[in-house]
């Protein structure tokens, strides 16, 4: 016995939500996926045997016609085995699966807390390169180790990177961004 194809399209996502879920409680059927077409179309896709995808479909119409904007109800009663992969292409690539797998939290069990994973690309502050990239690739080091002669050799940009990542600097965030090379060498005379 092969299953029947299932298709509502709605304008609007609470027309959707709503249909799928009159869908799966009027008839067993399976909810495969939803599709977001366009900015406002949405189609939901069941499979089940032909008559509980009908009595579905019944259902699902007029729960979406309640909320949202229907705009079309179709049956295939038995698709050909080819369109699996059109109906089952939403699955994930293994780039996005990897890319999900360092977004995941850890919870903790001793003390019920969230923590974030430990795989995640966020600097750990513990890293001397890490330091060294927040800063444009400028370490964080006593200023005092620094002649003048090569503050004054180094880029704007450069010059930048280290005043922020020195807490005696005189001046701060966007003030550090806004100055020129003369004003951030003047600042770092004073401080030698």
């Amino acid at each position: 016995m092969q299953l029947a194809l299932g298709l509502i399209e709605t304008k609007g996502l609470v027309g959707a939500i709503e249909a799928a879920d009159a869908m799966a409680k009027a008839a067993d059927v399976r909810v495969i996926s939803k599709e977001k077409i366009t900015a406002a179309l949405v189609t939901i896709k069941i499979t089940g045997e032909v008559a509980a995808v009908r009595s579905a479909l019944d259902a699902g119409a007029a729960a979406a016609q309640r909320v949202g904007q229907l705009v079309s109800v179709h049956i295939i009663p038995r698709p050909d085995d080819q369109l699996d992969s059109i109906l089952y292409d939403n699955s994930l690539r293994p780039s996005e699966s990897e890319d999900s797998a360092k977004d995941t939290a850890v919870i903790s069990e001793a003390d019920g807390g969230f923590e974030p994973s430990k795989e995640s690309d966020e600097p750990s502050g513990d890293d001397p390169d890490d330091e060294a990239e927040e800063n444009g690739g400028v370490e964080i080091m006593d200023i005092q180790s620094i002649s003048f002669e090569e503050l004054e050799q180094m880029n704007v940009h450069r010059l930048r990177s280290l005043a922020r990542g020195l807490s005696q600097f005189p001046i701060k965030g966007r003030e550090i961004s806004k100055a020129n090379k003369q004003v951030l060498l003047d600042h770092f005379k004073k401080l030698k």
